[in-house]
């Protein structure tokens, strides 16, 4: 089956939710976009988006009208090649509306199961649960006739754990894009030693045609992006957690959450990462690691303690930050969360007292932001992590700590033969989680 045939009938699991749709909308791009070759003149393109929210399906399809319309605004002169033949379509204002029409066309939403039992391809992005996915893939697989490949976007249940347990017979891998798909350059691409050799090769000829920067992972729980993620996280609530002996718990928070961001220069900091991704998320990502870990145990008792709270963090339907660790104003955390009342502080009223604790001023500590596209990036981050390491104030001691345990976490995914080399380990982290260097770095501390 070409590349051709099998895009031909495509089905999203789990179309209207946060990953899901930007996945739906990549494919639907690229389906439209093949349809459009004048060898495939005449052939149907059909990209089912199945989820069983009907509400969200129609947010979906507003969703996908806006973001569609911004694709075609970027690439003008290639559509107008593409509707030569349509002499009604004089104005870029109609091209783009005809191109926008014909991409939703494509689609098709749906909350019944059956519209996958034609698809020949299947990405999967619902949520992490392994007893949902194999129940999904068993399901299509007992029905569908077209020997279909199944894509799944799992963060953190191995491959081959999902094979076996779905009877696919290597008819799976992992394509796990980072979030949100439509903006983010990367995917792990997961493999095992059953996983078909022609699925691999077409998803590394998707991956080209979606712009995407492939990271390939061996199949271990959590594979590298988690892998790293969980444990940093780890760091940065047991590193609040003992510094609370010192002051008060809001602010140990508050204080790690700045260390992590504005003193290792990235673009959140830790408790904001959690939040973001979902505090309930995060720990059940942990519990299906955990089995599969000999020599760890990943878990947090905060977190437990924070969904006991049903304090979970997320996001809403229109993709603002919900509260979590953190309160949010206009995307901003203002306030922490104090687990004894219940109730949030504001930043406000200890940010100078932290400031203290650390021993720092903003004004000694570079932009992520700044240095994002700064030509002397390296230059700069050398000399600043130089002057941390000669530091002794307690800003640079927790900032030290945590560096030397993300170096410490990289080098174990490599040792522990989950990334091939110490490369994968940074671009993944470079490249998924927007750091401006690799955990594993020459002029880090």
């Amino acid at each position: 089956m070409t590349y051709k045939e099998r895009l031909k009938n495509v089905t999203v699991l789990g179309a209207a939710g946060k990953m899901g749709s930007g996945i739906l909308l990549l494919t639907a791009v690229e389906m439209t976009d093949l349809s459009f070759k004048k060898e495939n003149k005449g052939n149907e393109f059909v990209l089912n988006a199945m989820d069983i929210s009907h509400k969200g399906l129609s947010g979906l399809m507003e969703y996908l009208r806006i973001q569609v319309r911004k694709v075609a605004e970027k690439k003008t002169n290639l559509l107008r090649k593409m509707y030569e033949d349509r002499a009604d379509l004089i104005e870029n204002g109609e091209i783009i509306d005809q191109y926008v029409f014909d991409v939703l066309n494509t689609v098709k939403p749906t909350t019944r199961m059956e519209a996958a039992y034609d698809s020949t391809l299947i990405f999967e992005a619902v949520s992490e649960n392994p007893v949902l996915k194999t129940k999904l893939f068993k399901q299509i697989l007992d029905n569908n006739k077209n020997d279909p490949w199944f894509f799944t976007n799992t963060s953190s249940v191995p491959i081959g754990q999902l094979d076996k347990e779905s009877n696919l017979n290597g008819k799976i891998l992992g394509f796990h894009f980072y979030n949100p798909p439509a903006v983010q350059k990367l995917v792990e691409l997961i493999v095992t030693d059953d996983t078909n050799k022609e699925m691999t090769d077409f998803a590394l000829e998707l991956a080209k045609k979606l712009r995407k920067l492939i990271v390939p992972s061996n199949d271990f729980a959590g594979f590298i992006g988690n892998g790293h993620f969980m444990r940093d996280a780890l760091h940065g609530i047991n590193t609040a957690e003992k510094i609370s002996s010192d002051i008060p718990f809001t602010n140990a928070v508050y204080a790690m959450n700045r260390v992590s961001q504005d003193f290792l220069v990235r673009p959140m900091g830790i408790f904001q990462l959690i939040d973001y991704v979902g505090i309930d998320v995060c720990q059940y990502i942990m519990k299906v690691m955990n089995p599969h870990l000999k020599d760890e145990n990943l878990h947090s008792e905060l977190l437990d303690t924070m969904i006991g709270l049903d304090v979970r963090g997320g996001q809403n339907a229109d993709g603002s930050q919900k509260n979590g660790f953190l309160k949010y104003e206009k995307g901003r955390p203002v306030g922490v969360y104090n687990t004894q009342t219940k109730q949030y502080e504001n930043i406000s009223d200890f940010d100078a007292y932290v400031s203290k604790y650390l021993s720092t001023t903003a004004e000694k500590v570079p932009s992520w932001k700044a240095l994002l596209r700064d030509n002397k990036k390296d230059e700069i981050l050398d000399k600043y992590f130089k002057e941390v390491e000669g530091s002794n104030t307690k800003g640079a001691e927790l900032t030290k700590q945590y560096i030397a345990r993300s170096r410490e976490i990289g080098k174990k995914l490599v040792a522990d033969n989950v990334a091939k080399n110490e490369d994968d380990v940074n671009k993944v982290m470079l490249t998924g989680f927007f750091h401006l260097y690799g955990p594993i770095n020459n002029y880090l501390i």
